[in-house]
C-alpha cells in the first residue's frame, strides 16, 4: 500500500509540475506577443516624431504644396490617436491600426515625391537626413512587425498543441492575430518622372 501511494504522489506531483510549467510557458509567450505588439507601436511613433521635422524642411522650400503637407499631418494626426490594446489584439483592430499607418506612408511618398521639382530640396542636408532615417525607420517597422509575427505563431502554436490546448481553454489563453499585408501590397507602386 505505501509504495503504491508514493507512487501516486510522484505521479500527481510530475503532473502538477508539468502544468506549472506550461502555464508559465503560454504567460510568458503572451507577454512576448504584447512586448513585440509594443515594438510595433515604437517604431511607428519614431516615423511619427520624424513627420513635423521632414515637413518643416518640405515647407522651406515648397510653400506652395500646401496640400501635400496638410495631408500628411493629417495622416500623422489620425495615425497617433488610433491605439490598440495588447491585451484585445483582434484581427480588426489590427486591420484598423495598419490601415490608419498605412495613409501615413501613402502620404509620406507624395510629400517624397514632391522632391523632384525642388532640386535645391533634394540637396538639402537636413532634408537627406530625414529622409534616410524614414527610411531606416520603416525598415524597423517592418522587422518589429516581422518579430511580431513571429512571436505571435509561437504563442498560437503552444496554445493549441495537445494538452496545452486543455490550459489554454481553461484559463482564457486566446489565439492573437497576425499582422499581414494590406490590401494590393502585391501590386508594386507605380513611379512617374
Amino acid at each position: 500500500m505505501k509504495k503504491s501511494v508514493i507512487i501516486l504522489i510522484a505521479v500527481i506531483a510530475v503532473i502538477a509540475i508539468w502544468a506549472v510549467s506550461s502555464y508559465n510557458g503560454m504567460v510568458s509567450m503572451e507577454e512576448n506577443v504584447s512586448n513585440q505588439w509594443a515594438n510595433v507601436e515604437t517604431q511607428y511613433q519614431r516615423r511619427s516624431d520624424l513627420i513635423p521635422n521632414l515637413v518643416n524642411t518640405v515647407k522651406g522650400y515648397a510653400s506652395h504644396e500646401k496640400e501635400t503637407l496638410e495631408g500628411v499631418i493629417a495622416a500623422r494626426s489620425q495615425a497617433t490617436q488610433m491605439k490598440v490594446d495588447p491585451s484585445n489584439l483582434t484581427p480588426e483592430a489590427i486591420a484598423k491600426y495598419q490601415k490608419a499607418q498605412g495613409e501615413i506612408g501613402a502620404a509620406l511618398g507624395k510629400l517624397l515625391a514632391i522632391t523632384e521639382n525642388y532640386p535645391d530640396l533634394k540637396a538639402n542636408q537636413n532634408f537627406l537626413e530625414l529622409q534616410a532615417q524614414l527610411e531606416g525607420t520603416e525598415n524597423r517597422i517592418n522587422v518589429a512587425r516581422k518579430n511580431f509575427n513571429d512571436a505571435a505563431k509561437e504563442y498560437n502554436t503552444a496554445i493549441r498543441r495537445f494538452p496545452k490546448n486543455i490550459f489554454a481553454g481553461m484559463f482564457g489563453f486566446e489565439k492573437r492575430p497576425y499582422f499581414e499585408a494590406e490590401e494590393g501590397a502585391e501590386k508594386a507602386p507605380k513611379v512617374e518622372f
